[in-house]
Parts: C-alpha cells; sequence; structure tokens
C-alpha cells in the first residue's frame, strides 16, 4: 500500500516537491557555509520525493548549533519550501482523492520550517538512531 501510495504522491505534487528542494540544495551549496544546509535540503528532498512508510524524529544529540543553523535555515530557504507544501496542500484538498495528499503536504511543513536537529526514519523504527 506504501508503494501505491507513494507513486501517486510522486505523480502529483512529490516530483515539484523534489525539484524545489534540490534547487534550493544546489543554490545553499555554492558557499561553504550554506553546505550543511544544502546537505539538509538534499535530505528532506529525498522525504519528500517518497514519503510514505518514513516518519521523521528529533534527533537526541542535537543542540545550540541545530537551532541556530534551523533559525538561519528558515530565513534563507525554509520559509519558501513551507509555502510550497502550503499551496500543493491546499491545491490538492480541493478534490476528495487529493485530500490524504494534501494532509501529507501539511505534514511536512514543520520539517520544511526546522530541519536541522531532526532524522528521516522508517515507519518500522520511529526511533533516532543516534
Amino acid at each position: 500500500m506504501k508503494t501505491i501510495l507513494n507513486i501517486i504522491w510522486l505523480l502529483l505534487s512529490g516530483l515539484w516537491l523534489f525539484l524545489s528542494y534540490l534547487l534550493a540544495g544546489v543554490l545553499l551549496c555554492i558557499t561553504v557555509i550554506g553546505i550543511p544546509f544544502g546537505i539538509a535540503a538534499f535530505r528532506i528532498g529525498r522525504f519528500a520525493l517518497w514519503p510514505f512508510g518514513y516518519t521523521t524524529v528529533e534527533r537526541r544529540d542535537a543542540g545550540a548549533p541545530s537551532c541556530i543553523g534551523n533559525v538561519l535555515w528558515l530565513v534563507l530557504a525554509g520559509w519558501w519550501l513551507a509555502l510550497g507544501h502550503i499551496v500543493t496542500g491546499v491545491m490538492l484538498c480541493l478534490t476528495v482523492i487529493g485530500i490524504p495528499f494534501g494532509i501529507a503536504n501539511f505534514k511536512l511543513i514543520p520539517v520544511s520550517l526546522f530541519p536541522l536537529g531532526r532524522e528521516i526514519v522508517p515507519t518500522d523504527q520511529p526511533f533516532a538512531t543516534r
């Protein structure tokens, strides 16, 4: 069932969201300081491409640097990506078939706003590995 949901997701919004994260990651990797943010964008982009069967959990070892990084991320790319999730989620919720996928988009908003200090894990293993 997860595979079917992921394929429908990919066709309806996953590919476009992935491309937006890919663009954000490439732009952030232009400078040396932005490379960690670019890597975070690539990681979340992969999650946005194929989200069903995965979840995010807080990392226990994330501290003040991830908090500061999240503030920078929010200013540099987070609010643009969250806006993409909001628009896509609203558009998907206009149809009955798209409502579950719209809700999935809304669930991705917190991760798109504050990705540092979070880890993407399979749903059958919902605990951070570190």
